[in-house]
């Protein structure tokens, strides 16, 4: 798959860059700008080329309509602060505004698009709805850059049709996520560890059954661990049940044995009787959590093995927090699996979602990391063997 010099000299023409840029806001106000910030370098390569750069990206799940509280206005704003330049922003995808603001771009300068999920035809699964707005888009460019590696597992209008219709590359941030990925399924440098954490074991299902024949080390942590206490027959009290896998989960224990890998449950629960600031929070043994607990992180002596299992590690990938590390009381589980990556011999890559935001929250250097995903869903497809529809169609 091709990259931006593959597009020739993109001296006055009109690129359509599709971008991850659904960062967390609070009202207006940028939470996180880590995805902002990682499709700059991408979008300053094309200015310098001397292309005018139409980005393309969604914020939220609208439905399907224009709706205030998802504009990418605030967006706008900081992208503009990002790059030093300014960023002439389209109020609508691909009405009046959007035809005004692109036709006055000049070579390297920069606009973004208004919401694209604003209109239905974005997310349609009617192929005739999807291409026709895929049609008003492409309409914009004269070539198409994929670089929304966050997005790439969908099959949507400005991800999978716009690229159909134009001459088309693989943005920089894709690539390096390509690459890190294609390491991490077919030429992982051993001992290879992978830490699993986050609510449910049913969304990990298919990253489970992919790597537990490639992995040499499994540490399962967050919400799911309890399902797995459960399929060992211990008491879990309150804590986060998916009963209809508990015969899963127990199915993956006698298989992580027959097949040599090490399967690492944690010994200690951080507990308390609800969640919030005010809870009180207290260690017990895995196997003695009370009736009337909820687990909600894993314990410190928990926290030092995890640790412990990933020193001797060369390769890392962990998806999916320890336990809820928005609050301080939970939040040290996740702590010890992140600080353990930072001393990684070798290649850690944090799986994107929710534990790229806690390494962000719990003020970890970035670049302490290998690699930080900017797609925690489009990671778990790859590794779980899955096609990416938005990677498949950049293929020749």
């Amino acid at each position: 798959m091709a990259g931006i010099d593959s597009l020739g000299d993109l001296t006055g023409k009109r690129v359509l860059v599709r971008s991850d840029l659904n960062v967390p806001l609070d009202g207006t106000l940028i939470t996180d700008d880590g995805r902002i910030r990682a499709s700059l370098p991408t979008i300053q390569a094309l200015a310098a080329k001397g292309a005018r750069v139409v980005v393309m990206a969604h914020l939220g799940r609208p439905q399907g309509e224009p709706d205030p509280a998802y504009s990418l206005a605030p967006v706008a704003a900081r992208l503009a602060e990002l790059l030093g330049s300014p960023v002439a922003f389209a109020t609508d995808t691909v009405g009046a505004s959007a035809t005004e603001t692109v036709a006055g771009l000049g070579d390297g300068e920069v606009a973004l698009l208004e919401n694209v999920r604003f209109n239905a035809g974005e997310t349609s699964k009617d192929d005739a709805e999807r291409g026709a707005f895929a049609d008003q888009l492409a309409a914009l460019g004269d070539a198409f850059v994929s670089d929304g590696f966050g997005v790439v597992h969908r099959k949507q209008a400005s991800v999978y049709d716009v690229a159909q219709r134009l001459p088309h590359a693989m943005g920089g941030l894709v690539a390096a996520e390509i690459e890190v990925l294609t390491q991490l399924t077919e030429r992982p440098e051993r001992p290879y560890a992978v830490v699993l954490g986050g609510s449910k074991v049913s969304d990990k299902l298919g990253v489970i059954d992919n790597l537990l024949g490639k992995a040499d080390k499994l540490l399962i942590g967050g919400g799911m661990l309890f399902t797995f206490l459960k399929a060992q027959g211990k008491e879990i009290g309150a804590s986060l049940l998916e009963e209809d896998q508990v015969q899963t989960c127990a199915d993956y224990l006698a298989r992580a044995a027959n097949q040599g890998v090490e399967l690492i449950l944690p010994t200690d629960i951080v507990v308390a009787d609800k969640f919030g600031d005010e809870a009180s929070a207290q260690v017990v043994p895995a196997d003695a959590i009370p009736a009337d607990k909820v687990g909600l992180d894993i314990g410190p002596e928990s926290g030092k093995a995890f640790a412990a299992a990933l020193a001797d590690a060369r390769t890392v990938f962990w998806n999916g927090p320890m336990g809820v590390f928005e609050q301080a009381a939970f939040a040290e589980g996740t702590r010890a699996v992140a600080q353990a990556l930072t001393e990684i011999d070798g290649l850690s890559v944090v799986g994107g979602g929710d534990s790229a935001a806690a390494v962000r929250q719990l003020g970890f250097d970035e670049s302490a990391f290998g690699h930080i995903s900017t797609g925690g869903g489009a990671s778990l497809e790859y590794l779980e063997g899955k096609t990416l529809p938005g990677i498949d169609v950049l293929k020749d």
